[in-house]
């Protein structure tokens, strides 16, 4: 089994801790390629909720939150203070319960733009040349293959 290496870029929690372990790389970061895909968050893209014919923005919601415990007491301090929404507050058996108006920007993540389909070559120790953008997930999915392939008869070879 191989060593673990320490890469203090690797992980970051809520609470601000950063770093993490890999397994040791075998070869110079040349010999890998990394696939990716990512897709930026649309959260704050206020047309996201009409471009992607959101209930919450048509009719508006309602979003109850019991302040008795730590998360929900975060939860209003954010709706209150930093959320940016016209909203209705009122007090119902033991919840506050937050009423938006329709038309606004919900809290969920609609996923309206598109995803990125990346392959580079070397590792997380150096980006070695230019990304190749993949337009669809399929041919993605096949150049990983592909490469998956090419690994596994190099070890077969030993």
């Amino acid at each position: 089994m191989s060593d673990m290496v320490y890469d203090p870029h690797l992980l970051k929690g809520a609470d601000g801790w950063v770093g993490g372990n890999r397994i040791a790389p075998v070869g110079p970061a040349a010999a890998y390629n990394t696939f990716s895909i990512s897709q930026p968050s649309d959260c704050g893209v206020r047309e996201a909720c009409e471009d992607a014919d959101c209930a919450a923005w048509r009719g508006g919601w309602e979003t109850r939150v019991d302040e008795s415990t730590d998360l929900g007491k975060a939860q209003a301090s954010y709706i209150r203070w930093q959320s940016g929404r016209t909203f209705k507050e009122s007090r119902t058996e033991g919840l506050t319960v937050f009423r938006f108006e329709r038309g606004q920007r919900c809290f969920a993540e609609h996923k309206t733009h598109p995803q990125f389909f990346r392959v580079r070559q070397g590792d997380w120790r150096a980006n070695l040349g230019p990304v190749r953008e993949h337009a669809r997930a399929d041919d993605w999915v096949e150049h990983m293959q592909e490469n998956l392939d090419t690994v596994r008869d190099d070890q077969a070879r030993g």
